[in-house]
């Protein structure tokens, strides 16, 4: 073989051979998601916002089911096993006890889709939906609550479980290359988010708040799972910034503030930004009075240091269960004519949050949900102003939202099109009865009953206003699901009738909708796979893929 002749080899075989071995580009992390779908929200912006165009208004009528694929968790002859739990009995995990609920918005890598439920992740043929392989981790316990998917570094893999592991797999066959733990179930911590990798950190978060455990985050190193830095969600000690909002050591490191849901990342900022959970006593507050920082937070940290940059507080003082774990949304806009970098939240308080992210600066907050009641209005800072008579009580208080929030994790979208942030919220009431009246409550310390409820709805919010300019109610509840929005000038989410619906963005109205095999329980995906534009949904324990008919 001549010198020309190896070269062309080299070129057109192995050259193409090492890239795809390469699995996940770190550029496209980014870039606006369209050939991959390389991370949780599509790219760090947290958006969900895809520029692909084959899927519009005017193509959508010919969309069709490509595929389906159910997701059987649990051990089978054919996993790939790991994990630190017993070994099953004869005849056990066949499937996973726990259901295989699909809240993980997978990953879309070189034609290959990586997504989870609680203790198993899947690798599934991108254009066909065949599966490549499935690894089963056997558990300790933990609460199987959901899990929210995979992060991805070069050629491996990232995943948290129920009884609190980090786990690397190879992403080719699916082979364990190690796991590490991030906390003690015995304190009952449970970890649920997707990994985020940002240059060689692996960030992860948990969950937990039956026994007043303080909340964290930490990055880990992709090779060996080593922890290369941890923040803490209170302060550790007196004297700490964020103390003087406890009032003494022992609420502090009892405080909560879990790191349940994915962040975003700023990589000119180079911040990483995240929503903290709830205060813990839980709902309790009579033994940690003051605003309890850093919980029911947005906070900015460095994201090779672990330092935070800065915090802005949604709800002080929470005794309602309201986590602040919602998504924060990165974008660039215009605020009185002026080019800004702004984050916005729908947060589960009730209120919309419009906040500079560069210092966190508090440019908007607005209520978007009507019968909102627990507030006595906003402070010169952008805080709300709880109102003390909407705090549990033994005879019970009337309260909207409920714990549940005027929303919950399943993520938002912002489409830069047409500048609307879009929301899924409930608008109901619940009755709080204080049942823990000790001065040192422990767990849950109150009680709550549904007081009726007003329905689900599909909010298209102005950032500039915090007006909604559009509301889908849906019928029977539902639009609980996550949702998507793209350059086809389309807006994907589920109601509750087992339906995926398209809308047009700019004003609500539904230009399509397909029936499922249960209601959308993650957020949708989209990619470009072939010249072939494919959106992928998950609903209950089956994923759905659909494309253009040919």
């Amino acid at each position: 073989m001549n010198i020309r002749r190896i070269l062309l080899f080299f070129c057109f075989v192995v050259l193409p051979a090492a890239l795809a071995a390469q699995m996940l580009d770190p550029a496209l992390l980014l870039k606006p998601p369209k050939d991959a779908w390389p991370t949780y929200n599509g790219d760090y912006s947290g958006r969900r916002f895809s520029p692909l165009t084959q899927i519009n208004q005017s193509t959508i009528k010919t969309l069709n089911l490509a595929w389906v694929y159910h997701a059987i968790g649990g051990e089978t002859p054919r996993s790939v096993v790991g994990g630190e739990g017993p070994e099953p009995t004869e005849g056990a995990g066949a499937r996973n006890p726990f259901g295989a609920s699909i809240k993980s918005t997978p990953l879309m890598v070189n034609g290959i889709l990586y997504f989870t439920t609680p203790d198993n992740t899947w690798a599934v043929d991108a254009r066909s939906g065949r599966e490549l392989w499935h690894y089963f981790w056997r558990t300790k316990g933990g609460i199987h609550i959901g899990n929210r998917g995979v992060g991805m570094y070069g050629n491996w893999l990232f995943f948290e479980t129920p009884d609190n592991y980090l786990v690397s797999l190879d992403a080719k066959t699916g082979k364990e290359r190690w796991h590490v733990e991030i906390a003690d179930v015995k304190q009952e911590y449970f970890s649920t988010p997707a990994p985020i990798v940002v240059g060689n950190h692996v960030i992860v978060g948990t969950g937990g708040d039956s026994l007043d455990v303080p909340g964290f985050l930490e990055a880990h190193d992709p090779e060996t799972g080593a922890v290369q830095w941890k923040w803490w969600s209170e302060p550790l000690k007196k004297g700490d910034p964020g103390s003087e909002t406890w009032p003494d050591a022992y609420a502090m490191r009892h405080g909560g503030g879990m790191t349940w849901i994915p962040g975003t990342y700023d990589p000119e900022l180079h911040l990483y930004y995240i929503g903290t959970g709830n205060p813990n006593p839980v709902m309790a507050g009579q033994s940690r009075k003051g605003n309890d920082l850093f919980t029911c937070s947005i906070v900015a940290l460095n994201v090779d240091t672990g330092k935070m940059a800065w915090y802005f507080q949604a709800s002080p003082h929470d005794t309602h269960d309201w986590d602040s774990a919602q998504t924060p949304v990165l974008f660039d806009g215009e605020i009185e004519g002026k080019p800004r970098k702004l984050l916005a939240q729908a947060d589960r308080n009730g209120y919309f949050f419009v906040l500079d992210r560069t210092t966190g600066k508090n440019i908007l907050t607005k209520s978007y949900l009507p019968t909102l009641n627990w507030s006595k209005g906003v402070n010169s800072n952008g805080n709300p102003i709880p109102n003390p008579e909407k705090e549990p009580q033994v005879a019970g208080v009337l309260v909207s939202p409920p714990s549940g929030g005027a929303t919950n994790w399943p993520p938002p979208s912002f489409d830069p099109e047409t500048g609307l942030f879009y929301v899924n919220s409930s608008d109901a009431f619940s009755m709080f009865y204080l049942t823990d009246t000790d001065p040192h409550p422990e767990g849950y310390g109150a009680a709550e009953r549904g007081a009726g409820s007003l329905g689900r709805a599909l909010q298209a919010i102005d950032y500039k206003t915090g007006n909604t300019v559009w509301k889908h109610e849906y019928p029977g509840g539902g639009g609980g699901g996550g949702l998507l929005s793209t350059a086809g000038k389309l807006l994907f989410s589920g109601d509750g009738s087992d339906h995926l619906i398209a809308f047009d963005p700019a004003n609500g109205k539904i230009v399509w909708h397909a029936g499922l095999g249960g209601n959308v329980s993650n957020g949708p995906a989209t990619y470009m796979l072939d010249g072939k534009q494919y959106l992928v949904v998950g609903a209950g324990d089956s994923l759905y893929s659909f494309a253009l008919a040919e």
